[in-house]
C-alpha cells in the first residue's frame, strides 16, 4: 500500500514541476511564488503523509529530473525556460525546498497510549 503512495508522490512531482515550468515565467513574480508554494506544498504533504523522509525525497527527485528535462533545449530550438533568473530561483527554490522537507525532524507519532512520565 505504502508503494502506491510513492508512486502517486511521483506522479504529483512530475505534474507540479510541469505546472510550476508554465506559471513560474507566465506571471511574473507571483506566478515564482505560487510554483514555488505548490512545490514546497508538494514536498511537506508528502513527508507528514507518509511519515517517512522516502515521502519528501520522492517527489523532490521525480519534480528536479522532470525540472531538468524541460529546461534543457531541444534541436528544433525551443525551450521552455527563458534565459532569465526567474527559471534560476524556481530551480534552486524547489530544490532547497524539498532538501528542507527531506531533512525536517521526524515527529514521534502521537498514537501511543495514554502513557504518562514518571509513573
Amino acid at each position: 500500500m505504502r508503494v502506491i503512495g510513492y508512486v502517486i508522490l511521483a506522479v504529483l512531482g512530475v505534474a507540479v514541476a510541469a505546472a510550476g515550468a508554465l506559471v513560474q515565467d507566465g506571471f511574473f513574480p507571483g506566478g515564482l511564488l505560487l510554483a514555488l508554494a505548490g512545490s514546497a506544498a508538494l514536498f511537506y504533504g508528502g513527508r507528514r503523509l507518509t511519515g517517512t523522509r522516502l515521502g519528501a525525497a520522492v517527489p523532490t527527485a521525480v519534480w528536479f529530473l522532470t525540472v531538468m528535462y524541460v529546461s534543457a533545449s531541444r534541436p528544433e530550438g525551443d525551450f521552455l525556460f527563458a534565459a532569465d533568473i526567474g527559471p534560476y530561483i524556481y530551480l534552486l527554490g524547489g530544490m532547497a525546498a524539498g532538501v528542507i522537507c527531506f531533512t525536517l525532524p521526524v515527529r514521534p507519532s502521537t498514537t501511543a497510549p495514554g502513557a504518562r512520565l514518571g509513573r
